[in-house]
This record gives structure tokens, sequence and C-alpha cells, in this order.
């Protein structure tokens, strides 16, 4: 089984890339957002060390974390940010690393694919045996996201300004998939890198 990594900046089209290969591959596809909202979950690995930290204002009625509250309360304070995040990326990179032991002891997958945009940050590169940069024009980006999110200028703006530098995903990812252009492009780029017959259930 190969472990790919897959990152690339906001609006790049990674959640197309995904689809595709979930419906084509033998594979099994982690996206460490959804992952973090799961163990933010009662009764799951960061559940209690959030509230203790933000405090019983940021839930639900049913006790469940109320996430636009959450957001609100830390990123306003980037001390909190920072604590929110030095609970939730260990317990994300924890859980990832056992799924990685359990399927390869498994041995029934090809693939492994992990999505997320922090990878490089992260360290990833030193747990997956492959990193993929899905770049896409930043203006290609921005129209993207004005139109599937409704994000304005200055939202995108603010977005793009915290993440890294394309020379800095050039550096770190040795597979590079361009998608500024269309689906089937980026289809045939995929089908080269894995082989043909790779991903053809």
């Amino acid at each position: 089984m190969k472990v790919i990594g897959i990152t690339g900046g906001v609006g790049a089209g990674k959640s197309e890339i995904l689809t595709y290969l979930k419906e084509r591959c033998n594979c099994r596809v982690i996206m460490a957002d959804r992952l973090a909202e799961t163990l933010e979950e009662p009764g799951q690995k960061c559940y209690r060390q959030l509230v203790a930290l933000l405090g019983g204002e940021i839930l639900q009625a049913d006790g469940r974390i109320d996430r636009q509250k959450m957001a609100a309360r830390i990123f306003a304070d980037s001390k909190l940010l920072t604590a929110v995040n030095e609970i939730i990326h260990p317990a994300v990179k924890e859980y990832i690393l056992k799924t990685i032991e359990t399927e390869k002891a498994a041995d029934a997958l090809e693939y492994l694919f992990i999505e997320a945009a922090l990878l490089i940050e992260d360290g990833y590169d030193r747990i997956v045996d492959e990193l993929w940069y899905i770049h896409a024009d930043v203006d290609v980006r921005r129209q993207r996201l004005k139109d599937a999110r409704g994000y304005s200028d200055e939202k995108i703006d603010s977005i793009l300004k915290g993440q890294l530098s394309e020379e800095a995903f050039y550096r770190h990812c040795p597979v590079v998939i361009e998608n500024s252009g269309t689906l089937e492009s980026v289809y045939q780029q995929i089908n080269e890198k894995l082989g043909e017959g790779s991903c053809q259930k």
C-alpha cells in the first residue's frame, strides 16, 4: 500500500480529485479537516480538552461543540488558536499514523490518500511515501471560491495571506498536478502518475 499526501491552497480543487480517486481506485481517503471534526465530538479524543480550554459557552444545547462559536473565539485570539491547534493537530496525526499501520497490516488497499492543507507544516512529508501538490492559478482559485462558496475578495485575501507560498509547495512536493484547466486534463495526469490500470475498479 502506498501512502500519498494531497495538499494545495484553498480553491485548488482537491475535493474533485479525491472524489475521482475514491471512485476509481482501491483506496481509502482521509480528509484531515473532517477527521478533526469527528475527534471534536462528545466522547472523542479532543472534546474534553477543548471544552476545558474554551468553556461551556461554546457548546450547543445537545452538548456538541458549536464550531461557529469556537471559530469566533479562537480566530479573535492568536494564543487560543495556537492552544486549540496543539490539541487537534497531534490527535489527527496520531489517528492517521494508527490508520496507516492498520491498513498496511490488513494489506487490502492499493493506496491511502491523506488530504490536508497543513501536510507540509505538520511534517507529513516524513510520514507519507509521496506528496502531491494540487496547483491552480490564483485567479482560477479566486473565481472558484466566489462561485462555490460566495467568498468576498476581502475574505479570499485573508485566507491566501495565511497559506504557504507556491514556492514552498513546489519545494516540498515532488509531484505536481496542474488543476487550472479541465477535469479531464487532471484525470489524465493522475492516470499517468498512477499508471493507466492502477485506478480502474
